[in-house]
């Protein structure tokens, strides 16, 4: 039995509910594409997912700081076909709504970074079941509905123009949806080409206030320039007017050092004491680059006699935030919890644990000792399959995250260990592997990892702890030496290189566990636990209450 120096505090200290403020951003890690509703005062919040599975997370709130994972849309391997995408397609940018005791979301499946298909599930409850997909008659992406006051609910997304060279890249259009057949009907109404000229408009919503129709867009790509637009009309199908104040919100002016960046993708939600908020994505870089992947923020926003203020007063989203107005739930203001042991003893993997396309063939939780067994795949995690890997995502700029593996590796193909991902091109895994002497061995595999024949290995079978440390520059791997009680460098890896400013794609850095390599019939490998927790960045959240007794990176 390995004894272990204990990781740093989890009991981290809180701010009191009694203070009117929280820290963005309220969703840490990749949650990208936020839509929200509210249903008997509860708020339910979902975003895309891409090729990962479960996919589709629904999240709870009751103050919208606060949120809680309660399912996923999809979450059954008959709903929807992943096979064979790029990480970065998939699912993409779902809206959620709820209209007469039944919750509704619209969606899309890209392929090759084009949209494929949009669809639709429905619900009576959002933790599940959802229904079936059924497929729209819908070209293009990011789908929404607005439920009118008349009881006509209405389709909208957002495709290529017909006329690119009038009117720009793409436009946003409108079509009545049939409820009772989940049909689209009637004519295709052009809404609206965008208020930055050349720019792409996507993330239409559509908002009603006092007889007058606002839509709300996303435009200047998911980048730097993200930004918030919007335009008018007095019927719903227009003509809809831009809005002069466009973009209502952006960061792309504050310059390559603002701490939050690529802000955009709005969606609004009325509160019960009638108050106006939005949640939009935005990303935290570090040195210019970031690797959580898009997050969810949260945003005040008011509406005038010239429509819609986001950020009234500042014009910008801030890191520090009052809260919203009405709510005492005695829940404290911190961030997202700063740590997690999980023994996986449960008969699933734990929430917010996914795989790639598809759940893991073969791979079981529980049992009398507890554990996660996988067997070891033959699809490797730099293809487009469903190899055996779990993960959970990076939350925190810098933390520390380590796992017990029992493995008796076959030959040199098979390995079994800690994963850093980014997407299938870009990762790192140090796993416990058969060296070319025979001996077991660990191996690092990734972006500018050392070419090396492997360690050896103390011991020839038993258990195996290993670490990877996450911080501003680097992330750095290292396993535990039991006879001189130390953890062992093995590599430290860039961190540029597992940001989406280096790869490119949409996605977020996770963690977690993989076990692949199989010729032949598949070995196991066992991982007893896995353990996160939060290290406090020094220059980004020493004065975040939250991390109060947490060391520093």
């Amino acid at each position: 039995m390995f004894t272990l120096p204990s990781l740093h505090s989890a009991n981290c200290a809180t701010w009191s509910h009694t203070l009117l403020t929280f820290r963005n951003p309220v969703l840490t890690g990749l949650n990208p594409d936020p839509s929200v509703c509210v249903a008997d005062d509860v708020f339910y919040l979902v975003t895309s997912s891409f090729a990962y599975f479960p996919a589709i997370p629904v999240h709870r709130s009751r103050d919208l700081v606060h949120w809680e994972l309660i399912g996923h849309v999809l979450d059954r391997p008959g709903q929807i076909d992943l096979a064979g995408l790029d990480l970065s397609d998939g699912i993409w940018a779902p809206t959620i709504r709820h209209h007469d005791g039944i919750f509704y979301v619209v969606s899309t499946v890209a392929r090759e970074r084009r949209g494929s298909v949009n669809f639709i599930s429905t619900a009576r409850d959002p933790a599940g079941p959802w229904s079936q997909p059924v497929i729209l008659d819908a070209a293009g992406i990011d789908p929404s509905l607005f439920f009118d006051d008349d009881g006509c609910c209405w389709f909208t997304a957002c495709r290529d123009a017909e006329d690119p060279a009038s009117t720009g890249p793409a436009e946003l259009y409108l079509r009545e949806l049939n409820l009772q057949t989940l049909e689209l009907v009637g004519p295709l109404h052009v809404l609206w080409n965008g208020a930055i000229t050349g720019s792409w408009a996507e993330a239409p919503h559509i908002y009603k206030r006092e007889g007058i129709y606002h839509l709300i867009a996303a435009e200047g790509g998911t980048e730097r320039n993200h930004a918030v637009t919007a335009a008018r009309a007095t019927s719903v199908t227009g003509p809809y007017r831009t809005d002069p104040r466009s973009p209502l919100l952006t960061h792309r002016h504050l310059g390559e050092d603002a701490g939050i960046q690529n802000v955009g993708h709005a969606d609004l939600v009325e509160t019960p004491v009638g108050e106006t908020w939005a949640v939009v994505l935005g990303t935290r870089p570090l040195e210019g680059v970031h690797t959580l992947g898009r997050e969810v923020f949260l945003v005040p926003a008011q509406w005038t006699s010239a429509g819609l203020l986001l950020a009234p007063g500042r014009g910008r989203v801030g890191e520090v935030e009052r809260r919203p107005l009405g709510f005492d739930t005695g829940e404290p203001a911190d961030r997202a919890g700063g740590s997690i042991r999980e023994e996986f003893d449960g008969p699933d993997l734990p929430p917010g644990w996914r795989s790639l396309r598809g759940p893991i063939r073969g791979a079981s939780t529980g049992g009398s000792a507890g554990g996660l067994r996988m067997p070891v795949s033959a699809e490797h995690l730099s293809g487009r399959g469903t190899p055996s890997f779990a993960v959970r995502r990076q939350e925190h700029q810098c933390f520390e995250a380590r796992t017990s593996v029992t493995f008796t590796p076959r030959n040199f193909d098979e390995q079994a260990g800690l994963v850093v991902f980014l997407d299938e091109r870009h990762f790192a895994a140090l796993a416990v592997t058969l060296g070319r002497d025979g001996r077991r061995t660990l191996r690092l595999e990734g972006p500018g990892a050392e070419d090396r024949e492997g360690i050896a290995l103390p011991d020839a079978e038993g258990q195996v702890l290993l670490r990877v440390v996450g911080d501003r520059r680097s992330y750095s791997f290292s396993w535990w030496d039991e006879r001189d009680r130390q953890w062992v460098l093995v590599d430290a890896l860039d961190r540029e290189q597992f940001s989406s400013e280096y790869a490119g794609g949409f996605v977020g850095v996770h963690l977690g566990l993989h076990a692949t390599g199989a010729k032949g019939a598949p070995g196991e490998a066992l991982f007893t636990w896995f353990e996160y927790v939060a290290v406090a960045d020094a220059n980004a959240e020493a004065d975040d209450p939250a991390f109060a007794g947490v060391g520093a990176c």
